[in-house]
């Protein structure tokens, strides 16, 4: 997926395992397929490793190892807490860390009530930026930048768009991105973020959501970016309830529509030829937002 990717594999894992953490050393090592971007992962009984595809991966680790623990006690789904934080070594150049297991099934697979999710995702929202956020991570210094203005993604939203060009409908969605960052700033105290609720980083139990991990993205900020799941998904009808329920008001709910639009170009513009789930997803949300005129019909 990136130029700069580096490999690993479960050998290596195990070697370095035995350097450093001893303990999971002679625990099975099984690498798991995902459709995520920035780690690759190994299941180790009731632990995960995470372990960068790239350096600017490594980014977050020391703010997980700072955050994670005190959201876990706070929020109201299971979350992965830091365990182990592994150092670069000959073997492999970049940090990497060990998270706790979250059971249940990936959002990517699981059947999903859409009507309960809405309900459930608008509760762990009210709830999350609703936490005390003295001494959190800064939109603009955080991970991927998430809660941070609109217009602070203007420049990268265009240069997307232009490079989607033969995918979209240019002048729908640019029209839909102007219109987003016509609508006001976040002017109310900044609030936690998760920054990348997507199917992805959702586990289910029994059709219920019952956690989310990947925290990387996480930040204090603009609420509107957590709100992307919406146009992922829910559909119309528990769109509504969402957005009954999390309460947020009119200029927040268009700003995140505009972060819908604009991670899904971006992530279309980027992912096309590499990563065909995120590409569909990306069309996906774009559908969602602008109906489907906003993909032509030979790229559905």
């Amino acid at each position: 997926m990136h130029d700069d990717q580096l490999a690993s594999d479960a050998e290596l894992i195990g070697e370095i395992l035995r350097d450093q953490q001893p303990q999971w050393a002679d625990c099975p090592i099984r690498e798991l397929s995902s459709t995520g971007t920035d780690h690759a992962l190994y299941r180790l009984d009731d632990a995960v490793a995470r372990v960068p595809l790239r350096e600017t991966a490594t980014r977050p680790i020391d703010t997980e190892f700072r955050w994670l623990p005190w959201l876990a006690e706070r929020v109201l789904v299971e979350i992965p807490r830091p365990l182990a934080r592994i150092e670069p070594s000959p073997r492999f150049p970049y940090p990497w860390s060990i998270h706790s297991w979250v059971d249940g099934e990936c959002g990517t697979t699981a059947l999903i009530d859409r009507a309960l999710l809405a309900v459930d995702l608008a509760r762990l929202l009210r709830t999350l930026h609703a936490l005390d956020t003295d001494g959190g991570p800064p939109s603009v210094d955080a991970y991927c930048w998430r809660g941070i203005p609109l217009r602070m993604r203007d420049a990268s939203t265009r240069e997307a768009i232009a490079s989607s060009r033969e995918l979209i409908d240019v002048a729908a969605v640019t029209s839909a991105w102007e219109a987003a960052l016509d609508t006001p700033e976040w002017t109310g105290p900044a609030v936690w973020v998760h920054g990348d609720l997507a199917a992805g980083n959702l586990i289910f139990r029994d059709r219920r959501l019952a956690g989310v991990i990947d925290w990387a993205c996480m930040a204090v900020g603009d609420p509107a970016c957590d709100l992307v799941v919406a146009w992922e998904l829910l559909d119309e009808s528990s769109r509504d309830t969402f957005r009954a329920d999390v309460a947020v008001d009119d200029a927040t709910w268009e700003r995140g529509r505009g972060w819908a639009l604009s991670t899904a170009v971006g992530a279309l513009a980027y992912y096309e030829d590499t990563n065909p789930f995120m590409a569909d997803q990306a069309r996906h949300k774009l559908r969602s937002l602008l109906g489907d005129d906003a993909v032509p019909p030979r790229h559905r």
